[in-house]
């Protein structure tokens, strides 16, 4: 077998992998992933007992045990940039033998559930509400950097979003992924809003907020409500979401996204009381995970 170079497969000087500082044993084959730093403890807390807790940059890890039930709890940073590294690190986890240098024979495969908050992009959406993507429409190009088999992604999809949007050759091309169908299966509940989540690449302009400067595309979130695909409307916007669903088709890893909607961009609500609409997410979640 061949071995990865130093300068390709960096480890930190304890063997750890570079930016999340893990090692294999201190990952569950579940994981749950989270944007902001903060929410670990408020996740880790529910645990019954937590073995391992290790911090690098905006990279937080608690791995513990909910019952008898292995599951890790990781923050990501903000963005599909931050995405891509942290998918490549848990798939080395996964994949590779950090002493050789090597790839495994036998390579884990991660059931990977993100927490997150979004803004609803439907006035039918509530704030407080708990939603899931099945789908997700990302504009940052990232995953395009990868030669993947095409088959994986949602073709028609990013190229509706792309039409109905007249979509700037400028930009990177979208595309459009789809959720695990087998954590869809075991997580969703008829009672929850699904839909189509749009991943942007910032806060601001990409998602069509102007504060001082001008929009160059200022009706991308009214155009897209046009969009009906397999019976589903674009119902929110976010940044981690399409990333994630990206890298879980290209490495092999299973995939869902759920956010509590704490902002509904049309209606102009907020909610007004974040910390409990988190916790509610967090609460059903769990109680899901543990039986996966």
């Amino acid at each position: 077998m061949d071995m990865l170079m130093c300068s390709e497969l960096i480890l930190n000087n304890d063997g750890s992998v570079y930016h999340l500082k893990l090692h294999p044993e201190d990952i569950a084959d579940t994981i749950i992933v989270v944007g902001d730093p903060n929410r670990v403890p408020l996740i880790s807390k529910h645990f019954d007992k937590i073995s391992v807790t290790k911090s690098n940059r905006e990279f937080i890890t608690h791995t513990g045990y909910i019952g008898k039930k292995h599951v890790s709890v990781m923050s990501t940073g903000i963005g599909v940039d931050n995405i891509d590294i942290v998918f490549n690190e848990l798939d080395i986890l996964s994949a590779i033998d950090l002493k050789s240098r090597t790839v495994k024979e036998t390579k884990r495969t991660f059931k990977i559930i993100r927490l997150g908050t979004t803004g609803g992009l439907n006035d039918k959406i509530n704030v407080d509400d708990i939603l899931f993507s099945r789908y997700a429409i990302g504009i940052d190009g990232v995953p395009h950097h990868y030669k993947y088999d095409l088959n994986l992604f949602e073709q028609k999809l990013s190229q509706e979003f792309a039409q109905k949007t007249n979509w700037s050759k400028k930009l990177a091309e979208p595309y459009a992924v789809k959720s695990s169908d087998f954590l869809w299966n075991h997580m969703y509940e008829d009672q929850f809003n699904k839909g189509i989540t749009l991943t942007m690449n910032g806060f601001y302009a990409p998602q069509g907020r102007s504060i001082r400067i001008p929009l160059s595309q200022p009706d991308i979130l009214k155009k897209s409500d046009c969009i009906l695909f397999n019976n589903l409307q674009v119902s929110n916007i976010e940044m981690e979401t399409a990333g994630l669903y990206a890298f879980g088709k290209i490495f092999n890893h299973e995939v869902i996204s759920l956010s509590t909607v704490l902002a509904n961009r049309i209606t102009g609500l907020f909610s007004s009381n974040p910390s409990k609409s988190i916790e509610k997410l967090i609460n059903f979640a769990l109680s899901k995970i543990e039986s996966l």
